[in-house]
């Protein structure tokens, strides 16, 4: 049996070896000496967060997934769940509207010609863990394992699995406040006022690979789901979606994400399953994998439905991947305002410009074209709806949208009978008209 001495030694020629790799041509972290009591410390809290697994599987991309009892996950740790006990009762699925053609197969299933363009729609984008064909058993949740190297890519071990919070907040309008303000980030989103009352939301989005600049840059797209203040330490967010992080998983692949905060992203919340919180009850979805296949210019476009909504039973927040997959949920106890309902939904973009070179990044959104260029070329978020007090889905309805800066980063929203509420969005970044 390996002693503690031993693995210290080796996580050290680890770290050694990692500090000059290169993933996707994006350089990794300078090299720097890592004191043992660090490693220590990294390797107990790796410990208490990758739980005993019943089996683990090894997914085609490097990761490793661990199949988990889910009694054992780890946002059972969380202080305020001490005595929480799973849900065992389905919740109350949002009642869905009559509509008048029904668009889409089954996970996988046959193309969906949209009315868009000469283009296909193929549902069915999952996860590259699936390849081999193994899965977790049931009783066992998937949980993607964290290394240390995860946590050296970080600017510390509290930072891990965060968000940075914003220094300052940018120029925009009161009634749109985006959730990560200033410190380099931007966005290209749509949003309901902030006198809603709003009981979750769903959209279903495009997955593409967009290109990264630098490594503590990301790219996202994904649904915010919000509650109090945008100005104060009190803002609750629930948010899924996808997203490219180098930083955060160390390649370029785009992912399936979740995240949450009760205090404006200060000390509450994180990533993924990277701190105690969410709890999972679904055995396929690895929340934090790699999804694929992925959309394709002027190709097939694959695209994931996501769905967050307030259990009216039980008051938990739910998420649903697919048509009608229950992935997890985050606990009412977590939150404050959220607790109640929420007040704001936003669906869209999301990218940091670190300015790395003195100049705009050309970390690119979405597919990394602009909205104007439509189906198959530009990334675009369909069939936009909420859930209202009386937990059915509506169509989103006199939204507003968003872009800082248009010449890097764009949005165009429309209706049809078809797509419903939607909109393309996103940009190359650094251009000639962007710099």
């Amino acid at each position: 049996m390996i002693n503690l001495l031993q693995r210290l030694v080796l996580l050290h020629l680890c770290v050694v070896l990692f500090c000059g790799e290169s993933i996707w041509g994006l350089n990794y972290t300078k090299y720097r000496q890592v004191g043992d009591l660090r490693l220590e410390r990294i390797q107990k809290h790796l410990d208490s967060l990758n739980k005993p697994p019943v089996f683990s599987i090894q997914s085609p991309d490097g990761d490793i997934i661990d199949c988990v009892h889910k009694r054992k996950q780890p946002a059972l740790d969380h202080p305020l769940l001490k005595n929480h006990k799973i849900q065992r009762v389905p919740p109350e699925i949002p009642k869905v509207r009559p509509i008048a053609k029904q668009e889409e197969g089954e996970e996988g299933g046959k193309s969906v010609n949209t009315s868009q363009s000469h283009g296909y729609i193929r549902r069915g984008a999952w996860q590259m863990w699936h390849q081999n064909g193994q899965r977790c058993p049931k009783g066992t949740v998937p949980v993607r394992r964290s290394t240390v190297h995860d946590v050296l890519r970080a600017n510390s071990l509290y930072d891990f699995g965060k968000k940075r919070r914003s220094i300052a907040p940018l120029a925009r309008r009161a009634d749109a406040p985006d959730v990560v303000s200033g410190n380099g980030h931007e966005h290209a989103i749509a949003y309901t006022g902030t006198s809603s009352e709003v009981y979750g939301a769903k959209a279903t989005i495009n997955v593409w690979d967009p290109k990264i600049e630098v490594l503590n840059e990301f790219s996202l797209s994904q649904i915010w789901v919000l509650s109090g203040s945008f100005d104060g330490s009190d803002l609750n967010s629930i948010e899924a979606g996808w997203q490219v992080s180098p930083e955060l998983y160390g390649d370029s692949r785009p992912r399936l994400f979740t995240y949450w905060t009760s205090d404006a992203y200060q000390a509450t919340g994180c990533y993924n399953l990277l701190c105690s919180g969410f709890i999972q009850t679904n055995s396929r979805i690895a929340i934090g994998a790699a999804i694929s296949p992925l959309s394709e210019f002027q190709g097939s476009q694959f695209d994931v439905t996501i769905v967050i909504w307030k259990d009216p039973k039980l008051g938990n927040w739910w998420m649903g991947f697919g048509d009608d997959t229950l992935v997890g949920y985050w606990p009412a106890e977590l939150f404050t305002h959220l607790a109640d309902r929420a007040t704001m939904v936003e669906w869209g973009g999301e990218v940091v410009n670190s300015r790395a070179n003195g100049q705009h990044t050309s970390t690119e959104m979405g597919s990394g074209h602009f909205a104007e260029d439509g189906f198959g070329k530009a990334s675009y978020f369909r069939n936009l709806e909420i859930v209202d007090s009386d937990n059915s889905l509506i169509t989103a309805r006199d939204i507003s949208t968003l872009a800082e800066n248009t010449n890097c980063y764009n949005i165009k929203s429309s209706t049809n009978n078809q797509w419903g509420t939607y909109f393309y969005y996103g940009g190359p970044g650094r251009n000639p008209q962007c710099q």
